[in-house]
């Protein structure tokens, strides 16, 4: 049964820095703790630590921010339980809602109001093994789909992906809302990996991380 704290490693106003919603304000909410250990990693800080603090406490510090819309990030958040009751909280108190998922843990109980994006691990990640496949049933036209790209190796199991779970025809009919591929910051080539997503035709949106252009790319936020 989830207890009504987490442990939280930062709450903060910032840009959102992917995504579709890239651009906009956002309010981050980071939970502590991730099983994963993808190699590249630029949030390892959330780790381990972090301060106790009850739903409400919570809560209190997204209202005390003028964002509308707040993304629940990590770590992991669906690694524990509380995060579960906690979206549904902040999404009874009027907000736009993100929760950025690894894809390694099951995204049905997330309440149906909220946006999942959802990150599927490549090869380069270390953490391929970990995709719960049966994720990708429960996503809507509303959630998105996004690919960390580290490699030409990486590119090519993203494109193969796309075609044999039928993620290309789910973006046709609107059953999800993006596929997204992101490259791995420093570690490829974008013009490459732009040429590779044009010849392939691959319905996708290309983005970099905005905050890491805005603020550099050892900050994540403000």
């Amino acid at each position: 049964m989830a207890s009504d704290f987490l442990r939280i490693t930062e709450i903060f106003h910032s840009v959102q820095g992917e995504s579709t919603w890239a651009g906009l304000a956002c309010t981050f909410v980071r939970i502590t703790g991730c099983p994963l250990r993808c190699t590249w990693c630029d949030t390892a800080y959330a780790f381990t630590g972090g301060t106790r603090m009850t739903f409400d406490e919570i809560l209190a510090e997204v209202r005390s921010h003028p964002a509308k819309v707040v993304e629940v990030t990590g770590g992991e958040p669906l690694s524990h339980p509380g995060a579960f009751p906690l979206i549904g909280m902040i999404l009874d108190a009027g907000y736009t809602v993100l929760v950025e998922t690894s894809g390694a843990f099951d995204v049905a109980p997330v309440d149906d109001r909220a946006h999942i994006i959802m990150d599927l691990k490549c090869p380069g990640s270390g953490e391929v093994a970990r995709n719960l496949w049966s994720n990708l049933d429960h996503l809507s036209h509303k959630d998105e789909v996004k690919f960390v790209v580290k490699d030409r190796t990486d590119y090519e199991w993203v494109r193969d992906t796309i075609r044999e779970r039928g993620l290309d025809t789910r973006i046709e009919n609107g059953t999800l809302r993006a596929l997204l591929v992101s490259p791995v910051w420093g570690d490829i080539d974008l013009e490459a990996l732009a040429g590779w997503i044009l010849e392939d035709a691959l319905p996708v949106r290309f983005q970099v991380q905005l905050h890491k252009l805005i603020w550099g790319p050892t900050k994540i936020g403000v």
